[in-house]
């Protein structure tokens, strides 16, 4: 039976470590802290230059909810035209309407920007108000991949869903499970819902190389150090591979 292990990297060092563990793919994004936001083409292009592995990016202007307005709209257009002339193998994209549903006219434009690259639904899908008219109406989008963590804070918590996600979803889209999954649940969350694509982080923390600290200057969100780095470990990613080969 064939998994598929995708990495969400916001560097290219974290991405580097992804294809040393032996992931198949890529999300990448930056801000990962903040639930990721769109990456720069130059770090795309980084990726692509050192590493042989397929990448799907994450396309968010801002952090918060999922309803755009027209400016942050166009950005997305203009995203999903960029990275895929760079050579994206996939975008994840999501909008919704201020009543929880899919925005459908609006990704239906994205799609159409994507001119046949993969797609993911991110997880806006998470915080939809129906989560079974959210996938048909994925799949009538021709939409390839749902990421999700069956509306919970982490995949396990969400399995009852996933598993029925997989079961309506029937072959017609991939259910890639996310948020939460390392080597200790991967095995079980397989087994538990039939899910056969898993996205994981797989995230160290490191310290800090500076040696003068001035404390007391946060530079955004107070409460997170400046002088931790948190990076994808190649053996987290490797560790959840073997599970996976196993089975």
């Amino acid at each position: 039976m064939s998994y598929i292990l995708e990495v969400c990297a916001d560097s290219v060092q974290s991405a580097v470590a992804a294809q040393e563990g032996g992931a198949g793919r890529v999300e990448l994004c930056s801000a990962l802290v903040i639930g990721g936001l769109s990456p720069s083409a130059a770090m795309f292009r980084q990726v692509k230059e050192n590493t042989d592995l397929k990448i799907r990016v994450l396309l968010r202007p801002r952090f918060g909810d999922f309803c755009y307005d027209e400016y942050e709209f166009q950005t997305l257009a203009e995203e999903v035209q960029q990275f895929r002339e760079l050579g994206a193998d996939g975008v994840v994209i999501g909008i919704l309407k201020p009543d929880g549903t899919i925005n459908m006219e609006q990704m239906a434009e994205l799609v159409n920007a994507a001119k046949g690259i993969g797609i993911t639904m991110h997880r806006a899908f998470d915080v939809c108000s129906n989560p079974y008219e959210a996938l048909e109406q994925c799949v009538s989008l021709g939409i390839d991949t749902i990421l999700t963590s069956g509306q919970r804070s982490c995949a396990w918590e969400g399995r009852e869903l996933l598993s029925e996600l997989v079961r309506r979803a029937d072959g017609r889209i991939d259910i890639l499970a996310g948020a939460g999954i390392g080597p200790e649940v991967i095995r079980e969350l397989a087994d538990y819902t039939g899910v056969r694509s898993f996205h994981m982080s797989g995230k160290k923390v490191l310290d800090s190389r500076m040696e003068f600290r001035r404390s007391g200057v946060p530079m955004g969100i107070p409460g997170f150090s400046e002088f931790e780095i948190w990076q994808t470990d190649a053996d987290q990613v490797r560790r959840a591979v073997e599970i996976l080969k196993e089975r």
